[in-house]
């Protein structure tokens, strides 16, 4: 994370950042996923998906492993007002900030954003139908603008350890295959409009978040359609957004579970993006796109599901062990997704208990090995 490092203090030295000494490294973070964004029946509720309320306890222990930062997703869903002014539910907004407050007090950098609300298209973050219709391009704006101004008002005198990322994972419900390759380039260009809202809205409101770092993102999160698509905003805050993407190439292997093995001790064909050297093929681009030109990237989700056969689990820890390096060695932070899940298979990346901070399972040793695997990149 050298890149990092230097970039930030580079700014401090320039007199860009004015915080005096505070700096930014995210570093090998955590997600605090299924949580805060978790959802049903269009209602965002923290336990509803299998988590138990996360606490003090559960950041202290975080940090005391090795983790520097912790993001946390947030759905918003249920607990917004009607237009024009979309009012968030107060003892939402609260909870929200208790988890960050819980960040702060462990001395953890903390990354809050919209999470699911609207995604695939399915709410009111609708990337289909804003593409083809302005009217609800602008609807979309509005509210994207009225909730970040009562979302940044709340936190404007925290410090630089919290980061604002726009959104998550938005795509018409094809993710990164859908009409946004027949449309002419217009999905992609909303998202460039949605991320210009954002930051407007935040500077607008002062206080800290003046120049406060906020996290911007490309088409779906996708490095490829980023690299193509991505404009940063115009900003008068100079050198303080960050580049957001995910990583979960290949998906069969690291959410599906359908496949078994992965990198250069692989037995048989398991399809593309296999081996070691695709993770280092596209941590080289961003690292030649972007964080080589100054501009910090971190990849916001990444990880591999638990599997319940040894053998095939020492591939899992393959994979991660490469991924965390390379990003290490790449300059890029990254945040490991982990949904609380405590089984094997599909999509079970739980590794911490998120009320206890304890270790499920192998999990101790997962955070071991990456921790290891980061400070060795480094």
């Amino acid at each position: 994370m050298k890149y990092f490092k230097l970039l930030v203090v580079t700014l401090l030295l320039c007199g860009c950042a004015q915080r005096g000494s505070e700096e930014l490294f995210l570093g090998l973070g955590w997600n605090l996923g299924n949580q805060m964004d978790a959802h049903v029946n269009g209602v965002a509720m923290e336990t509803s998906w299998g988590n138990r309320k996360a606490t003090q306890q559960t950041f202290d222990s975080l940090k005391a492993v090795g983790f520097t930062s912790v993001r946390i997703p947030v759905t918003w869903l249920g607990h917004i007002g009607e237009t024009p002014d979309y009012t968030i539910e107060t003892a939402w907004m609260d909870r929200v900030a208790e988890l960050v407050d819980y960040a702060e007090n462990a001395g953890l950098n903390a990354i809050i954003n919209i999470h699911h609300d609207g995604a695939d298209s399915r709410h009111w973050l609708d990337i289909k139908n804003a593409a083809k219709d302005e009217a609800v391009n602008q609807r979309v704006k509005d509210q994207l603008h009225a909730m970040w101004t009562q979302i940044a008002n709340r936190f404007k005198d925290k410090g630089n350890f919290l980061v604002f990322e726009v959104v998550n994972e938005v795509h018409d419900g094809k993710w990164g295959y859908g009409e946004n390759r027949t449309d002419g380039g217009r999905q992609y260009e909303v998202v460039n409009e949605w991320n210009q809202v954002f930051v407007d809205a935040v500077r607008a409101t002062g206080g800290k978040n003046g120049d406060r770092y906020l996290g911007v993102v490309g088409y779906c999160t996708s490095i490829d359609l980023t690299i193509k698509h991505f404009r940063f905003p115009t900003d008068k805050a100079k050198n303080r957004q960050l580049l957001s993407v995910h990583y979960y190439d290949p998906v069969d292997f690291t959410l599906e579970n359908r496949v078994d093995e992965w990198g250069h001790l692989a037995t048989k064909n398991q399809g593309s993006y296999i081996d070691e050297q695709h993770v280092d093929s596209m941590f080289n681009l961003l690292k030649t796109h972007f964080v080589d030109k100054g501009i910090p990237v971190y990849i916001g989700e990444f990880g591999c599901t638990r599997r319940a056969n040894a053998a095939y689990e020492h591939f899992r820890e393959e994979y991660l062990h490469h991924v965390v390096n390379s990003a290490a060695r790449h300059g890029l932070s990254l945040m490991y997704w982990d949904n609380g899940s405590r089984g094997a298979g599909r999509e079970c990346s739980g590794i911490i208990d998120h009320s206890t901070g304890a270790p499920i399972g192998r999990g101790g040793d997962i955070v071991r090995l990456m921790v290891d695997a980061y400070s060795q990149g480094e």
